[in-house]
């Protein structure tokens, strides 16, 4: 069984894990039935870790985290344009800092100036940025808001999912019997293997 074979491939991943990626390739399963199945076949827990799971972390600390990423956007006119926008994880608001068909470093440093003016005080009530390694999000444009006491967090390379957790809502529907066929579903494996994917067969 797929929530079987998951288990085995990630050590570190428990029921909980496993319902989530789970729900990204459209099957909707409990994750007390996730916990059952390991249960009956003896697979243990996933170990603890010494601190909190990811998921853990941005629900505990959902009021003080920002987070950054660039949209593409293609004009009518087939020109690309870049835009720099932030959300607050608190308050789900949304801050569109700039829009440029050029980005570069300098730029986006300019824009976390204007956006540090903009929040005011606001500013001092977050503690984490979260970006991932673009290039052009430099250590100066960390340096804007280090200096106005937040902490970066970047996400880890080639992991473009870690920042955008599955919406089971907007996945679609699977027969879950189809669970028991493996045919159907494929491992990928990211950042020399620390980190499996997984995703339906061409």
């Amino acid at each position: 069984m797929l929530i079987l074979q998951m288990a085995r491939e990630n050590a570190t991943w428990g029921h909980r894990r496993i319902q989530g990626e789970l729900a990204r390739l459209g099957y909707t399963v409990a994750a007390s039935t996730g916990w059952e199945i390991l249960h009956a076949a003896g697979v243990d827990p996933a170990p603890r870790r010494g601190g909190p799971t990811w998921r853990q972390f941005l629900a505990a600390q959902a009021h003080a985290i920002i987070a950054c990423d660039f949209l593409v956007v293609e004009t009518v006119l087939l020109k690309r344009l870049y835009v720099l926008v932030l959300i607050e994880h608190g308050t789900r608001r949304l801050h569109l800092a700039g829009v440029t068909a050029h980005p570069t470093g300098a730029w986006a440093v300019q824009q976390a100036r204007n956006l540090a003016m903009e929040l005011g005080d606001r500013i001092g009530a977050l503690r984490f940025l979260i970006h991932d390694r673009d290039p052009v999000l430099t250590a100066a444009f960390d340096e804007v808001f280090k200096a106005e006491g937040l902490r970066i967090v970047r996400t880890l390379p080639r992991t473009p999912r870690m920042k955008c957790p599955p919406d089971p809502q907007a996945q679609p529907v699977q027969d879950p019997v189809e669970l028991n066929g493996r045919r159907s579903i494929r491992r990928r494996s990211v950042v020399k293997g620390v980190i499996n994917e997984y995703h339906h067969a061409a």
